[in-house]
């Protein structure tokens, strides 16, 4: 008898951390739908976008709400995202430019180049970070600027990584033509896609900027952002270097989400 009460009480601790898992996981999830939502969104469309049933997103609503992690978004209806996650977001963005910069640091020394980071914001990316190269004629951004996606390689990358359903109301608008090597048709921005999705890579061949390519990758935090790295270099280095890029990207976004841990993913 008191072995069998040891088992089900064991067994009735693994479901309540399953339980607990997905309640964490699912709350997560309606957060990073209220991403980029300046306007907030309502309980109806929240449940749509995470494919929950309404009642359980009031319940998660109302939870992240009591913790100001989600506020009002006007005083009838609907949430945003709360003061509470700026100030976290605040502390995390520190311990995560501590694990990143380093990494980025190694690899544009190995290669010479220019590394940048960036997160996916709304529909754009936006460079957090930047180590620039060591050649005299360098690709380099400003820190805070913002990419668009369909034809960076950042920007790709972190196509690679939206759910199906964002993913087709990004393709909905259409997609402004920077260079004459831009792709603008949504077939074969979809297979550039697929591509990165595979190979975990995608480029930037002349796309953005004339003169400039680059190649990008993409991973998601421990906090569910959608992070890129890439190394943007002039047309006359990149094709004798792409596989050296290619590789020692590729390692760099290992060794990040190696230290990241176990929640950090691509």
């Amino acid at each position: 008898m008191p072995r069998k009460s040891k088992i089900k009480n064991t067994a009735s601790h693994g479901e309540s951390a399953g339980q607990s898992v997905q309640v964490i996981a699912r709350a997560a999830s309606v957060l990073r739908a209220l991403e980029g939502e300046k306007a907030g969104l309502s309980l109806a469309q929240i449940a749509k976008r995470v494919d929950l049933a309404r009642s359980t997103v009031q319940r998660i609503v109302d939870a992240l709400r009591a913790e100001q992690f989600l506020i009002a978004a006007t005083p009838s209806s609907g949430v945003r995202l709360g003061p509470a996650l700026i100030r976290l977001g605040a502390s995390a963005s520190v311990d995560f430019d501590q694990i990143t910069r380093p990494i980025m640091a190694r690899l544009s020394q190995k290669l010479g180049e220019t590394v940048d980071l960036s997160v996916l914001k709304g529909f754009t990316a936006v460079f957090t970070e930047q180590i620039p190269g060591a050649h005299r004629l360098r690709a380099v951004s400003g820190v805070g600027d913002t990419f668009p996606l369909h034809c960076t390689a950042n920007g790709k990358a972190l196509l690679s990584l939206m759910p199906e359903q964002t993913l087709r109301r990004f393709l909905r608008k259409p997609l402004p033509r920077m260079t004459p090597s831009t792709i603008v048709k949504i077939g074969e921005l979809r297979t550039a896609i697929e591509a990165c999705a595979k190979a975990g890579v995608a480029f930037d061949l002349e796309e953005h900027t004339e003169g400039i390519c680059a190649v990008g990758t993409a991973f998601v935090d421990p906090l569910g952002r959608c992070m890129a790295l890439s190394i943007p270099v002039p047309t006359t280095r990149f094709n004798k270097m792409k596989s050296d890029l290619v590789k020692g990207l590729l390692n760099a976004r290992a060794s990040i989400i190696e230290t990241l841990g176990p929640n950090a993913r691509y």
